[in-house]
């Protein structure tokens, strides 16, 4: 008997239907069930265990894309935890599926390029067989991939395919609500602790204190590593922020120009620094010297309300990646919010600095200060005050002026009204004044506090000098000698103290180029008024450094330092008070240049030796003073400057005790007037700039090689090197003299064995 085992044409008809109506049944119940979920995270598990039972397979997985980190996510639950896992989304399988859009199944995944093993590798997890389809929305937009894993029985079919890919492009638009839905409640939460935070923020007035929160709330809210706040103080034209170390708040400053920072501040544009080692604006310094490892920059400007960048805010290394645009815009609000807040705190800051200033200034001053209200009663008095006058705090502060000045002391108050009414301060000297039982007299200024325009005067101060017979003889000695031997003296060391001794100091000697046409062209008058403005401004570098003006020659000046008071940096101060004179003298020839007036040179020279000081004279007339063969070499070294083109020499004996860093130059070996010894000389170059010494180091670099060569006797390589100096500069003198030099010896050859040393014949 024949059996018919082929399927009628009726019975595959029904069979279809009834497959339809099963499907059709299937994505009803994905709509309703996943529609009847109110979180993404419940979507993702209903529709996983839905197409699981479906395919009848072993696993799994639903992705959704990131466009802001280009990953694709998914979340699974762990107990009471959930774990998101991302990959990107160009990776493996599901990367090639949502990249392509076109669906993938196959039996053979580890004979397929695209798979990614390392998954199974680390889980222990064999997957067979593989159906992957991308997730559009109804717009035909892609959001996503999903991912069986492992058909039970049998393999994936194109029916399996057709079914997982109609099951969840069903439930795109509810997955996609649901992202939007996540993604503003996010936000939502996000803005709630933005305006909390910043609420909280605002209210803080301590400026140390709301740059830690802010840096705190920052690096929390960036998740990042690593933030600061820098601030600009307009003062000191830098950009400082305030760091917590242990129980102490220290200050970083550097200049408002420099790194990124510095660059973000000036520009006023924000800089987001995926890669900081791949950009040159990047210092790696300061990772050298802290062992922390810079990755990844976001710096942008704080603005006020007059747009105006009044700091910068810097944060390092995001945590798992780059700062995003979403980062940045997000600090952007942040520190629009903060910048009120740092304004106002920075301003609290510097009045109370002010404050603390003017108080500890005024408690420090040798001078007496006295503060009175716009009624007269005294409202401060410093330290200085209380031991001029004799008196206590409680004595003097909240009385009135009248209740504590003497009887013949009314003149006070018309000075306090002439000083009120020409809101201007001034002066009088050697006035005698009594407050209290105590008479003293003073030197009294008379100064009124003024208020911002519009408002009533504060009120008025009076400061007093207490010129006792002891200052008054100071003031008359000072002009006649040093300042430190006439308080030193008026102190009661006196001639004892300027007796005879021996003690190591720097001598300086310095001279004026071309004066002999100064006084023939100005004429007495001219060349004193020439004389005092350039002595007054040669001897401020003098005594700003500690030196000692021993006595002016002519137009010359000798000078000492480490007596009669030494330092452990005498020749240093030697060196830096040259410097300056050679750049102040500078800037006084483009003053004179500007007027039409001759302008001058100068040299120096500077010796470090012992010495003899003393006083030195007759009973009746003395001069404190310094002698010795060290004051000698000072001073031919100054008259060498002009043989060797230069403006400053130093010995071989001031450079070995010199402390900082310089630029000298060894420019020979000599032997000048009146020695028998050779010195080595050098010069030095401190003061030059690039325009007027282009090329520096690389001209000291060849007129060193110059000098080896010249002391070895090889004119002709010598000639050479002193050459490409002049290259460097057309305008290096002393290059200019070795080149003649050497021709001249190598036309002439010295006698005997050539020891590099140059005999000078003039002083």
């Amino acid at each position: 008997m024949n059996i018919q085992t082929s399927i009628t044409p009726a019975r595959a008809r029904r069979l279809r239907k009834d497959a339809a109506l099963r499907r059709a049944q299937i994505l009803l119940e994905v709509t309703q069930r996943c529609a009847a979920l109110t979180d993404l995270d419940s979507v993702l598990a209903e529709l996983v265990e839905l197409t699981s039972r479906e395919l009848d397979c072993e696993r799994g997985t639903l992705f959704l894309n990131d466009p802001a980190s280009g990953e694709l996510y998914s979340r699974v639950a762990q107990g009471d935890l959930k774990r998101e896992i991302r990959i990107l989304n160009s990776s493996g399988i599901a990367g090639h599926v949502y990249q392509t859009g076109e669906a993938i199944c196959t039996d053979s995944p580890y004979d397929d390029e695209r798979f990614n093993r390392s998954v199974d590798e680390r889980t222990g997890f064999v997957t067979r067989s593989i159906v992957c389809v991308p997730v559009r929305t109804m717009a035909g937009e892609l959001i996503g991939v999903m991912q069986s894993l492992n058909k039970r029985e049998g393999a994936f079919t194109q029916d399996d395919l057709d079914l997982l890919s109609d099951m969840t492009n069903h439930a795109a638009t509810i997955l996609q609500s649901m992202q939007y839905i996540e993604e503003i409640e996010r936000i939502r939460i996000k803005e709630m602790d933005f305006l909390e935070l910043v609420s909280d923020i605002n209210s803080e007035f301590d400026l140390a204190k709301l740059l830690q929160r802010a840096v705190a709330e920052t690096t929390r809210m960036l998740g990042a590593e690593r933030a600061t706040v820098f601030l600009f103080d307009a003062a000191t034209q830098t950009l400082f922020s305030r760091v917590a170390t242990g129980g102490e708040v220290s200050e970083i400053r550097f200049p408002s120009h420099l790194g990124i920072a510095g660059a973000v501040f000036t520009s006023g544009a924000t800089m987001n620094i995926p890669y900081a080692y791949a950009d040159l604006r990047f210092n790696p310094s300061f990772d050298k010297q802290t062992g922390f490892f810079t990755r990844s920059i976001l710096c942008v400007p704080i603005s006020n309300k007059d747009n105006r960048v009044i700091g910068v805010t810097q944060v390092l290394n995001k945590k798992g990646g780059t700062f995003s645009d979403e980062d940045e815009q997000r600090l952007k609000a942040f520190t629009a919010q903060i910048a009120i807040a740092l304004e106002n705190s920075k301003l609290f800051d510097d009045v109370q600095r002010v404050k603390n200033y003017n108080e500890s200034m005024l408690q420090s001053m040798s001078n007496g200060v006295i503060t009175l209200d716009p009624d007269s009663k005294i409202v401060t008095g410093n330290a200085a005050a209380l031991r001029i006058w004799e008196t206590t705090e409680e004595e003097l502060v909240g009385k009135a002026l009248t209740d504590v000045l003497g009887e013949d002391c009314g003149w006070v108050f018309d000075q306090l009204e002439r000083a009120k009414n020409g809101q201007d301060s001034f002066s009088l000297p050697d006035t005698s004044m009594t407050i209290g039982s105590v008479s003293k007299s003073v030197n009294i200024t008379f100064t009124p506090l003024l208020a911002a325009e519009g408002e009533s005067a504060l009120g008025s101060m009076l400061m007093f000098e207490d010129i006792s017979s002891e200052k008054r003889m100071k003031s008359t000695m000072s002009r006649y000698m040093d300042p430190v031997i006439a308080a030193q003296m008026l102190d009661g060391e006196g001639l004892d103290f300027l007796g005879g001794r021996t003690a190591e100091a720097t001598i300086m000697f310095t001279d004026v180029r071309g004066f002999t046409t100064i006084t023939e062209e100005y004429g007495a008058q001219g060349t004193v008024s020439f004389l005092n403005d350039y002595f007054t401004m040669m001897v401020d570098c003098i005594t700003r450094e500690g030196g000692m003006l021993d006595k002016f020659i002519g137009d010359a000046i000798m000078a000492c330092f480490g007596l009669p008071v030494a330092h452990d940096d005498d020749p240093d101060r030697a060196a830096r008070a040259a410097i300056s004179m050679i750049r102040e003298l500078w800037e006084w020839n483009e003053e004179r240049r500007a007027q039409g007036l001759k302008t001058v040179d100068m040299g120096i020279g500077l010796n470090t030796d012992m010495v003899v000081s003393g006083n030195i004279g007759s009973p009746k007339r003395m001069d404190y003073t310094v002698i010795g063969d060290g004051v000698n070499l000072a001073s031919r070294l100054e008259s060498a400057c002009k043989a060797y083109s230069a403006r400053i020499l130093v010995s071989e004996s001031t450079v070995s005790k010199l402390r900082g860093t310089y630029r000298l130059r060894d420019i020979d070996l000599v032997i000048v007037k009146g020695k028998t010894q050779p010195v080595r000389v050098f010069e030095m170059l401190d003061f030059h700039d690039t325009q007027t010494f282009p090329n520096l180091l690389d001209v000291v670099g060849h007129f060193s090689e110059g000098v080896s060569d010249y002391r070895l006797a090889n004119w002709e390589k010598a000639i050479q090197r002193f050459e490409k100096c002049i290259d460097l500069n057309p305008d290096d003198g002393l290059s200019k003299t070795y080149i003649d030099r050497c021709k001249t010896l190598q036309a002439s050859p010295p006698a005997g064995e050539w020891d590099g040393v140059w005999t000078m014949k003039d002083k």
